[in-house]
């Protein structure tokens, strides 16, 4: 198999990747994320038409150019905004369409508009459409990388575990999706970029089964009862506003601070890897609003800082006591209210500038 077979093999693994994966994203078998997954699956599915003329040349034996046809070219331009509102669905599921995001459409009535005339016969303007694909590209991704970074600090507010529900893997691939686009535009404008296809196919089936492997797997980031994720997306939400503004009187803040100190020493709810703002709450009788205003404003702390320094402490005898050799740093980390050696590294390390191995041989020496 010569190097241009191997990337028509890579192409039509592509193509059919993404299908597929559109194809499971939209029939959502496991009903989680309900309104994310449908746009996701869309955006997978727009995705693969950009590899089209690719497997229908290599299908007939003839240079096809699907995506030259002007309907094509104008639906694959809506790519990135598709991508954006799965991620408005993602972290936040009460998302609801307003008359205002009607503006989302300026820039693609701007590029119809263009191929249109380039249709007539303005072929100058070619350059002013690359423009417009690369700037609808980098904005949709800037945004959608800036909601996912915000939603990873809202989540804290209400879960003392983020891993799994704090959309990593969508981050990295925005990242790895922007590196590769600028490269091969940049590439495509300069030299002959077919050189190019093989390594940056291969790139990209690689995004494709990673895409894959993290999206089949992504439980529900809220609540399924619609109450809760109200609840705590509104509280999310509304973080600074509710540190500015007195939701109970100072003898009540005390009092339930004081409650909630008293609570984590006597029965230790922190060892739960379960542990959210919801349970605690319950824990205490009071309201999810009061308790997260308690913590914020009582603590200066979000409820992930809050619960988590209880289990660094926790884990830190742990590993300071030699009877307990006998735990591995798994153990440990499950002991102590984590559910991953990753989430245990990654705090630990957040806290106390060590990983638990360091702080454990320092510990012996």
């Amino acid at each position: 198999m010569n190097a241009s077979e191997l990337n028509n093999f890579i192409v039509i693994l592509i193509y059919g990747s993404l299908v597929l994966l559109s194809l499971l994203k939209l029939a959502n078998p496991l009903q989680v994320n309900k309104k994310a997954n449908l746009w996701f699956g869309i955006f997978l599915f727009l995705w693969s038409t950009f590899w089209l003329d690719e497997v229908l040349s290599l299908i007939t034996h003839h240079s096809i150019e699907v995506n030259s046809i002007l309907w094509v070219g104008f639906i694959q331009f809506l790519t990135p905004i598709v991508f954006y509102f799965s991620v408005l669905f993602y972290t936040n599921p009460t998302f609801r369409f307003k008359i205002s995001h009607l503006r989302v459409l300026i820039l693609p009535v701007i590029f119809l508009t263009i191929l249109l005339l380039i249709k007539a016969g303005y072929h100058q303007l070619h350059y002013v459409i690359i423009s417009l694909i690369l700037f609808q590209a980098l904005f949709y991704s800037g945004l959608s990388y800036f909601t996912i970074r915000k939603h990873q600090r809202k989540i804290q507010q209400f879960a003392a575990n983020t891993e799994g529900i704090n959309l990593n893997w969508l981050e990295y691939i925005i990242l790895i999706i922007l590196i590769v686009s600028i490269l091969y535009v940049i590439y495509n404008l300069a030299y002959n970029a077919n050189s190019l296809n093989f390594f940056i196919n291969m790139i990209f089936l690689s995004v494709i089964y990673f895409v894959a492997y993290n999206s089949m797997k992504q439980k529900e980031i809220y609540p399924v009862e619609e109450k809760q994720r109200e609840e705590l997306i509104s509280i999310s939400n509304s973080e600074t506003e509710e540190i500015k503004r007195k939701l109970i009187s100072d003898e009540d803040l005390l009092r339930i601070k004081t409650q909630l100190e008293k609570l984590m020493e006597a029965q230790k709810p922190y060892l739960d890897s379960e542990l959210n703002l919801i349970k605690l709450s319950k824990e205490l009788s009071v309201s999810t609003h009061h308790l997260s205003y308690v913590i914020n404003t009582g603590f200066r702390k979000n409820f992930f800082q809050y619960i988590n320094e209880y289990r660094i402490d926790y884990a830190k005898k742990l590993l300071k006591d030699n009877s307990n050799n006998k735990l591995s740093i798994l153990g440990i980390a499950y002991e102590s209210g984590f559910n991953s050696k990753t989430s245990f590294n990654t705090t630990f390390k957040k806290f106390t500038d060590q990983t638990p191995s360091e702080f454990k041989n320092s510990s012996d020496l």
